[in-house]
């Protein structure tokens, strides 16, 4: 981990600037106290991001879960009754990853996660417009289309003529400025801006700004600020954390909201996982169930200490990725920047203006939905672009949740329509005689359902082997299946793997790209 700290040093300095007015916001949205918040940042950082096998994945409290939170911390008479539900949920995570559920993961088709990526690529930047102007109605980090303020994510925007702060939107522009010229001019300038991130320079003017124009026209009040909760001792410090009232565990409401957290943090964070290596470009695979146990664990730590549920976020996620995060360092240091600064900066801290920390959000969205997708997506034909727009669709005009159940299940009308099930879809023959030859057949029809198995065979060969790929029979190749192979090239020359393509048009051997050479064949019915 610490031969990349070069990489990981800066990453988590911009992550940690996403994610603290996250956990602040997600912690108001879900009616729980602001500490609570940075308790399942920390944690989510240190814990988990030591435990977890993911390279840059990073985890914190998730706005997925401030509804069930919300509801639940009334359901259950307070905060600390709810906390027994968290660390409960946390110990069904670790059975979950015991039992090898991780593999659910596999089953969401390709096409919903770049839904899920671009979704919520779409809803950072529409929920952070209304930021960037200075109106902060809304609490940071809520993705819901109907907004706790009354309004929904549209009516906030055209309100936003109303309500504009001009302080906040004027050093909200120069800050975006900033990380413009940061990203396309002088980040190829030299290493001392790849060192020094754009956000972290943003910041700092952000918060000079503020002290500069305390009292002028531009001057920007405290609502329009961070608001990390700053203890005046050490008692007071140690009073903001809460613990589990476990008189409550007969309850059997207790029970339920344990599962429904367990539940909906697992799904969240294998979704994360699976979209978080897709836009990997050093296509790392997490193992899915050492997730599942690590999640687990800082939930478990995250309730007995006050903290909010905790689930991988992509948010943050993307960020570490697009700041040039490598290893898990990344994550733990911002664990320890969230932990450090609460404890010797808070006051610092709360001189941040939110317009600022948007600006940085709003280039996090941007890269995520990048526009040429949609036609990208177009072009693979309808069967990739309907449960991509309707994840789209779904979680900008719903929520999350709601937004990939619809893709997934527009996903499988699709195959339903479109192929049928073959239990024969791949046959392993090992022709080593001394040597390590390894033959897969695939079968007519191999869709996203077979995804798990077709990996965990790739990831189970032997370095130095000769893989003999026969695709003769196949009429249908799923998307997700070039796109494993794809991948599973990329490692294979660090494996010493040789792989031979046997297709219909002649066999390839170690083709420069799967993608290409399926573009080619002709379109099946």
């Amino acid at each position: 981990m610490f031969k990349t700290l070069k990489n990981d040093l800066p990453a988590s300095i911009v992550v940690f600037f996403v994610a603290l007015p996250l956990c602040l916001g997600i912690a108001l949205a879900s009616g729980a106290p602001l500490f609570s918040g940075l308790i399942a940042g920390i944690i989510g950082g240190v814990v988990v991001g030591a435990l977890s096998g993911s390279k840059i994945g990073v985890s914190g409290p998730a706005a997925g879960l401030a509804a069930i939170v919300l509801t639940a911390i009334g359901t259950l008479g307070g905060y600390q009754n709810f906390l027994v539900a968290v660390v409960l949920g946390g110990i069904i995570q670790i059975v979950f990853g015991l039992l090898k559920a991780g593999i659910i993961g596999y089953y969401f088709p390709s096409s919903v996660i770049k839904g899920m990526l671009t979704g919520i690529g779409i809803i950072i930047i529409l929920k952070q417009i209304p930021h960037f102007f200075g109106y902060d109605a809304e609490p940071e980090g809520a993705d819901s289309f109907l907004e706790t303020s009354g309004e929904n994510t549209f009516s906030a925007i055209l309100n936003i003529t109303d309500n504009i702060t001009m302080g906040s939107m004027v050093i909200g522009l120069i800050g975006l400025a900033i990380l413009l010229l940061w990203d396309k001019v002088l980040s190829k300038k030299g290493k001392i801006f790849q060192i020094i991130q754009g956000p972290l320079v943003a910041v700092v003017l952000g918060i000079i700004f503020y002290v500069v124009t305390q009292g002028s026209n531009l001057g920007i009040a405290q609502t329009h600020l961070v608001s990390v909760p700053i203890p005046e001792d050490l008692d007071s410090f140690i009073g903001q954390f809460s613990f589990p009232n476990f008189t409550a565990i007969t309850n059997p409401q207790v029970w339920i909201v344990a599962f429904t957290i367990a539940l909906v943090a697992s799904l969240e964070t294998l979704l994360c996982v699976e979209a978080t290596d897709k836009i990997d470009p050093n296509k790392n695979v997490t193992p899915t169930n050492r997730e599942l146990l690590a999640q687990g664990t800082g939930n478990i730590i995250s309730g007995l200490i006050g903290g909010l549920p905790i689930t991988q976020v992509i948010v943050r996620s993307s960020a570490n990725i697009q700041s040039g995060g490598r290893s898990k360092m990344s994550a733990i240091i911002h664990g320890f920047l969230l932990l450090i600064s609460v404890i010797l900066i808070p006051k610092l801290l709360n001189m941040i203006p939110l317009s600022v920390l948007a600006a940085i959000l709003l280039i996090v969205g941007y890269k995520l939905a990048k526009p040429g997708l949609f036609k990208k997506m177009y072009d693979m034909g309808w069967k990739q672009f309907v449960p991509f727009v309707v994840t789209v669709a779904g979680i900008v005009f719903i929520d999350l949740l709601w937004g990939i159940g619809l893709g997934l299940l527009v996903g499988i009308v699709v195959i339903l329509i479109k192929s049928y099930q073959n239990s024969h879809f791949l046959h392993i023959e090992d022709k080593s005689n001394g040597k390590h030859k390894i033959k897969m057949t695939f079968a007519e029809e191999v869709t996203f359902f077979n995804k798990g198995a077709i990996l965990k065979e790739l990831d189970s060969l032997p370095k130095d082997t000769y893989l003999e790929l026969d695709v003769r029979k196949t009429r249908y190749l799923d998307n997700d299946i070039i796109e494993i192979l794809e991948d599973f090239a990329f490692k294979a020359k660090e494996r010493n793997i040789d792989i031979q393509l046997i297709s219909e048009r002649g066999t390839v051997e170690n083709p420069d790209s799967f993608i290409e050479f399926f573009k080619l064949r002709p379109k099946s019915a």
